[in-house]
Order: C-alpha cells, then structure tokens, then sequence
C-alpha cells in the first residue's frame, strides 16, 4: 500500500543531549545545588562513559540556558537561583503586571493538583525514594532553625517528574525560578507565623498518598496543602 505521507528516519538521542538533560534534571530536582561545583570535564565524561567532546556540547548547552556557569580559574558552578530567576522571561511580564505571591500560588493549584493525581498512578519506586529525601531533608531544616525553601521546591519538582507526562514537566521547569521564589517568600511568612512543622506534615501526606498510590487521596492533600499557603497568604494581606 502506497502512503502519501512523507516518513523520516527515526534518529537516536545524541549522547550530548542525554548527558545534558540527566545534568538538567538532577539541577531542577535539588540533588546538585545551587553554587556546587561540578567535578572537572575529565570525570564526567569517565562516570558517563562517553567523550570529552560530547561531555562538552552537553556543558555548553547547560551554560546556553543559564543553568551552570564557569568561573576562571575556579571550574563549572550550578548557578544561583536568583541569577536564572532574573533570566526568566517570565519575570519581566509577571513584574509588569504585578502578579502576587497568591495569584503564583493559584497557578500552582491548577498545576500541582491534577500533577500529585498523575503521580499517584505513575510514580516508581525510586520517585518515592526521592520524595522521601526531600521530606526528610525539609524537616531537618526547619529543626536546625532554617525555612528549607530548596527542599520545598525540590519536592514539589520531584512530584512533577514522577507524573512521566512530558508537558507537565516542561511547565513546571519554566516556572521553576518564579516558583522558588514564591516558596521562599510563602516559607518565611510561615516561619514567623510558626506554620512550618504543619507545612512538614502536608507534605508528608501528600508523600504517603504518592506511595499508596492513592490518586484521589494524593489530588486532594496537595489541594489542601495549597489551599493552606494561599489562605494564609491573603490574612497576611489584610
């Protein structure tokens, strides 16, 4: 049967772009942080298995979209988030428009819910363990006096990437830098107010709904969790 559709050959993923969007996600799930130093080209590419040259099309791609950068004489950093945060596009429109920290939050809601439900049902073991981590790591902050805005963050990414659905994920890092910034603005209202054990705890419960993988138990606790910063972002507004 003659098909009048022109069909391309289906290409492989280059290895530069695999190294890039392995580093790329480990930056946007906190597990390499902000300021931390990459180890030198030679050891990436050893721990990769893969050539210099491609190991450097990776780095040269990262450091084009502002997430790494290299310092003379000092090697590759993460950069800040407040450098990517005055990159992202987003930023001048939302600054212009005088978007609050709760019409953030409501744009998070229409995000966040229907992703903690897709996560429910898709999410691997090694996404639980993930989200673990960032749990655990968020109350050892708050105990030792800290807001723990990075582990905020890097739970709620890690529950962006445990839906698998591409779209969502793509979303979620655009709107990273905007949203950790909000984080961090909402946690340190919170902290004075004394709200963040309770914040843990919500987290907590939207961690157990994951790993139950109990969709509608999961949807819901996010929508409360939310709910919560966004009913109390408004009192702190009167």
């Amino acid at each position: 049967m003659e098909m009048d559709v022109l069909l391309k050959p289906i290409k492989p993923k280059r290895l530069s772009d695999q190294i890039f969007e392995q580093l790329r996600d480990s930056i946007y799930r906190g597990q390499l942080k902000p300021g931390e130093k990459l180890p030198p080209e030679r050891e990436l590419a050893a721990a990769f298995h893969v050539s210099r040259p491609s190991l450097k099309a990776a780095m040269d791609k990262l450091i084009h979209v502002g997430l790494i950068e290299q310092r003379q004489g000092q090697g590759t950093f993460v950069r800040s988030r407040e450098a990517r945060y005055d990159q992202n596009p987003l930023r001048t429109v939302l600054e212009g428009e005088e978007v609050t920290l709760v019409d953030l939050l409501e744009v998070r809601l229409g995000l966040e819910v229907q992703a903690a439900s897709m996560a429910a049902r898709r999410a691997t073991g090694k996404d639980v363990h993930a989200l673990e981590m960032c749990v655990q790591d968020m109350l050892s902050r708050v105990s030792e006096g800290e807001v723990g805005s990075e582990e905020d963050v890097a739970f709620h990414m890690t529950v962006a990437y445990a839906t698998k659905n591409p779209a969502q994920i793509y979303l979620m890092r655009s709107f990273y830098e905007l949203l950790f910034q909000g984080i961090k603005e909402s946690r340190f209202y919170l902290s004075e107010a004394g709200n963040l054990e309770q914040m843990g705890q919500q987290h907590f419960q939207i961690l157990q709904g994951i790993k139950e993988h109990d969709s509608e138990k999961a949807q819901e606790m996010m929508r409360e969790h939310i709910c919560f910063v966004i009913d109390f972002c408004l009192q702190k507004q009167e």
